[in-house]
């Protein structure tokens, strides 16, 4: 995978002290090594901005328990900043950032991939390091490089993530007898340019494979309850249907509507009980992420960074779960994965 690289002029980290004696012959004693300092006294202290979706968000919490190990290790305060999934509270944050000088490091999770360019571009400009961590800030929903200036991108795409749910259907399917197989999709929110990304991703996909039929392609949303009411509708045109993918949230409200029959569901997302539906053989499967891994991650990139070490710039969040993100029992398993954030 291509990356990019960047550094920071910076200056040696101390000088080393020789010290010098004399023998009995009046030679000079071969110098003393300094003993090293530890990390901690040899780091200047930064403080860290984690401008979370929202703090009752469990996966916002989740990956903020990665950010706090980060900066515990890496001689720094972390800050949790509600952005209540509001993108214009979080364009006035990052903003009140800038003014305050509270952060040297912002490590984001946007709300609004396009507003909130702007204003993180003025940070990197205004000398902030800049992370943006799990959604893609900027226009283009098919490159991981950041589309900030100067930012560290720790991101996933949602069309990659449309691929994996689409390839986690057509194994689900290859375990169906009956063919095609009818496969349903629960989409996110229709208004959402990264919803609609991450659909037709898991659209094309599914067409790769003609043994699968898409039958439905509804808005199912991101709660139990939406994905409750999606899914009946979808049952009264398709009694038959095999698989059903969509949000994990949404997924919960349809499994309660398909009780105790042979539906096949693959849920996106991977909260405890998300994880333990698809070990305990409820669920086919789920998109997983390791949120505290890449909360730690990218708290670790923007510390080096913002400290004028050369870091990776680009990385596929994707790289940082079991399996690159697709949970199968088996995958889980193997790994005994243990979710990172609760509903």
């Amino acid at each position: 995978m291509k990356t990019r690289f960047a550094s920071l002029a910076a200056g040696a980290l101390g000088a080393a002290l020789f010290l010098t004696g004399c023998s009995g012959a009046g030679e000079p004693a071969a110098p003393e090594p300094a003993a090293p300092e530890s990390p901690s006294s040899e780091q200047e202290a930064l403080s860290v901005g984690f401008f979370g979706f929202a703090a009752i968000n469990g996966f916002a919490q989740g990956t903020f328990v990665g950010v706090e190990q980060a900066a515990a290790e890496n001689n720094a305060t972390a800050t949790f900043v509600d952005g209540a999934f509001d993108g214009q509270a979080q364009v006035q944050q990052v903003r009140d950032a800038i003014t305050s000088r509270q952060f040297d490091v912002i490590v984001i999770q946007a709300n609004d991939n396009v507003a909130l360019q702007a204003p993180l571009q003025e940070a990197a400009d205004a000398g902030i390091t800049v992370v943006v961590e799990f959604s893609v800030v900027g226009p283009d929903f098919t490159t991981i490089e950041p589309q900030v200036d100067g930012a560290i991108s720790v991101v996933e795409l949602p069309t990659d993530n449309g691929v994996a749910l689409a390839e986690l259907g057509i194994e689900a399917c290859a375990t169906v007898e009956a063919k095609p197989c009818q496969v349903a999709y629960l989409e996110g929110f229709r208004s959402l340019p990264l919803d609609n990304a991450r659909t037709e991703a898991v659209k094309a996909t599914l067409a790769t494979d003609d043994t699968i039929e898409l039958v439905a392609s509804v808005e199912g949303g991101y709660a139990a309850d939406s994905g409750r009411a999606a899914f009946q509708n979808v049952l009264q045109a398709n009694p038959d249907v095999d698989v059903v993918i969509g949000a994990s949230a949404a997924i919960v409200g349809a499994a309660d509507v398909a009780g105790d029959s042979d539906v096949l569901f693959i849920g996106n997302g991977a909260s405890q009980a998300n994880v333990e539906s698809v070990r305990n053989g409820d669920w086919f499967a789920v998109f997983v992420q390791d949120v505290v891994a890449n909360g730690k991650k990218a708290t670790e990139l923007g510390l080096a960074l913002a400290r004028g070490e050369e870091v990776e710039m680009a990385i596929d969040g994707m790289t940082l779960a079991p399996n690159n993100g697709r949970g199968t029992k088996a995958a889980l398993d193997e790994v005994d994965f243990v979710a990172g954030y609760t509903d």
